[in-house]
């Protein structure tokens, strides 16, 4: 018995669903409205089914388009995978790796690894996302993202990671605050401390929140911000202090000094578990496990 759809009638759909509306999925898929509209009702029409309430000025999904949009989603990257794996039987390797880095790695631990898996594999092409771990481990689950660096968690079975390293995580301080000059501080005396901390879903602030919930404290925030130079400027200037791995404190006015006890964080390369890698991310995940001493 034959399908009532095939996969462009479902990329079609989605696009609509994804777009909210006719026109802009056709101007996304470069088509014709009339050719966008014919396909869904056509696809409407073969399932017996209403995908979309056409109101006067938008459309929303019914129960049932809602339930097709999922199946579609997944169908559709399962078929993309077979297909890249066919090219791939024959020499045609993908163009381009997509990874996510927290912008701490991302500066201060990635570039000369990313520089050198170019060197070696110059015709592929490297797209780096900077986003917090949280929202990296999002976007590898969604399929926005093949690889990412996120804070090494065993408990997440959705996903294959393959440890990088261990940092330790250490307080930044100006050279003349008090805490300069001792080789550690606890963490009870950070949060009488002012602090400038990282927005949710970064591991810099999932650290400290984490340290605050432990010892029943309410972390005294006095900026927050994802920008490593304005976090260290506003440091230099006294207005607080904050937490980064070691080797991003490079600064001669500026100190990292321990916590008592030391803290510790292990970060790994991660994909969704089960999922295809093409020849250009397998070739990048054995080199980036080759050279991981290099971080």
């Amino acid at each position: 018995m034959p399908l009532p759809f095939d996969l462009r009638a479902l990329r079609v759909f989605l696009a609509v669903a994804d777009h909210g509306g006719f026109t802009r999925a056709a101007r996304a898929l470069h088509l014709a409205q009339s050719a966008v509209s014919q396909t869904v009702a056509t696809l409407e029409s073969r399932l017996e089914l209403t995908l979309f309430h056409r109101h006067e000025r938008r459309i929303t999904l019914t129960p049932e388009g809602e339930l097709l949009r999922d199946k579609a989603r997944a169908l559709l990257e399962h078929a993309d995978a077979v297909h890249l794996a066919m090219r791939e039987v024959h020499g045609l390797v993908k163009g381009e790796v997509r990874i996510g880095i927290p912008s701490m790695l991302g500066s201060y631990y990635f570039p000369p690894l990313l520089m050198g898996f170019k060197a070696r594999h110059p015709g592929i092409r490297l797209t780096v996302v900077e986003a917090g771990t949280r929202r990296l481990q999002r976007m590898i689950a969604d399929g926005e993202l093949d690889l990412g660096v996120v804070i090494s968690a065993p408990e997440l079975t959705s996903l294959e990671q393959h440890e990088l390293l261990s940092e330790e995580m250490v307080v930044c301080v100006p050279r003349e605050h008090r805490f300069a000059a001792r080789r550690s501080v606890t963490a009870e005396e950070v949060f009488n401390e002012p602090l400038v901390l990282f927005q949710d879903g970064y591991f810099h602030r999932e650290f400290v929140d984490r340290l605050a919930g432990e010892l029943g404290r309410q972390p005294q925030i006095a900026f927050q911000s994802n920008l490593i130079a304005l976090t260290k400027a506003i440091v230099r200037q006294g207005f607080g202090i904050t937490t980064f791995l070691r080797r991003v404190v490079t600064e001669a006015d500026l100190a990292a000094v321990s916590l008592d006890p030391p803290a510790w964080l292990n970060l790994s390369l991660a994909w969704s578990r089960g999922a295809y890698l093409s020849r250009a991310e397998s070739a990048f995940v054995d080199f980036v496990l080759e050279h991981r001493d290099q971080l």
